[in-house]
């Protein structure tokens, strides 16, 4: 092979892990795909199939509401990037509840869980909201006389948690069995082969040049990277964005300035999907959003990491078309409710 055959691939290859400045090896240190195998699973086991499609089958069923008219998926709609697409959710009662519905995915990563972060374990969470006033509103004594009326969630629970010499009497269904299939459910909700995940794993054509400049803006420019880090896009922290809002946020949990109006940071996988944004909805678009960030917000915060950004009209193309690039919507089998 001549020597100018050797420059003009090594050059080639050269562009391809440097592209509009962007090193992939950067990329894929401080973001990279999620690895299912590092899933934090309760006790370190994974859930078991039968398991996970109990859960999924609760998931889907509206007798866990007081009225009978709501399931979780109501609010985690999978046609609605497991959101509701409303600036505010409805309850079972036809009430507003106080904050936007978060997506669902990727969340077995987690360490903190609401907007406020108020809760760390899946397996308790999972009943919150089935109990809560402004949202499902069912006691949950209630609920596991509901679920022991019906055979099939009587024979599901004892064949997962019951004693097999004793007869499938209702009595394996539990409120703490009940939040468990559901987190196991909501561990399996991964996501992870974007147009951005196959352009890491190599893929030269994953990626159209805009959302390539998009990414070289994320890392760089426009440092969305300072909240938005990791494979799921998330510090699983919490910021004062310079929303105008009177809702504490963090600081109802832990009083503090920099708690003051702070939210979580939720994870940017298949974001395009689960608009409108931010802890009340209040922006409808992620061509907004961006454009919020760009003028530091919209209210005094003590965050440092919120600032003006100059964002030219071609960036914030970019930067949406990058984050449209984040899209891998799952196909979420539904089931038969019994």
């Amino acid at each position: 092979m001549h020597l100018r055959h050797i420059l003009i691939i090594f050059t080639l290859a050269s562009c391809w892990s440097t592209v509009s400045g962007v090193d992939l090896a950067e990329a894929r240190k401080r973001l990279g795909t999620p690895d299912p195998a590092t899933i934090p699973w309760p006790d370190g086991v994974p859930p078991s199939q039968a398991l996970v499609d109990l859960g999924r089958t609760l998931f889907f069923d509206r007798r866990l509401s007081a009225k009978q008219n709501q399931s979780c998926a109501s609010c985690h709609n999978p046609e609605l990037g497991l959101s509701d697409g409303l600036a505010l959710g409805i309850g079972t009662n036809g009430n507003r509840v106080g904050r936007n519905a978060p997506h669902l995915y990727n969340l077995a990563w987690s360490t903190v869980l609401y907007w406020d972060g108020r809760m760390t374990n899946m397996d308790e969470q999972a009943t919150k909201p089935i109990q809560s006033k402004s949202q499902m509103a069912m006691d949950l004594g209630e609920l596991e006389a509901r679920l022991r009326g019906v055979a099939a969630y009587r024979t599901a629970f004892h064949s997962i948690f019951g004693d097999p010499a004793a007869p499938a009497d209702g009595s394996a269904i539990t409120r703490e069995r009940l939040g468990q299939a559901i987190a196991a459910f909501e561990r399996t909700l991964v996501s992870r082969d974007s147009a951005f995940d196959r352009h890491l794993a190599g893929a030269k054509d994953a990626l159209m040049p805009e959302a390539v400049r998009g990414l070289d803006l994320f890392l760089g420019k426009a440092n969305c990277i300072a909240c938005h880090s990791g494979p799921n896009f998330t510090d699983d922290s919490f910021h004062n964005i310079g929303v105008k809002s009177a809702d504490a946020g963090r600081a109802a949990i832990v009083p503090g300035a920099l708690a003051q109006n702070a939210f979580r940071t939720p994870g940017l996988r298949n974001i395009a999907l689960t608009a409108p944004y931010m802890h009340d909805g209040s922006i409808p678009t992620l061509e907004a959003v961006v454009r919020f960030y760009a003028r530091g917000g919209d209210a005094p915060t003590p965050d440092t990491l919120v600032r003006k950004i100059d964002l030219s009209e071609g960036d914030i193309r970019d930067l949406i078309a990058f984050l449209s690039a984040l899209s891998d919507p799952l196909r979420i089998p539904i089931p038969a409710v019994p």
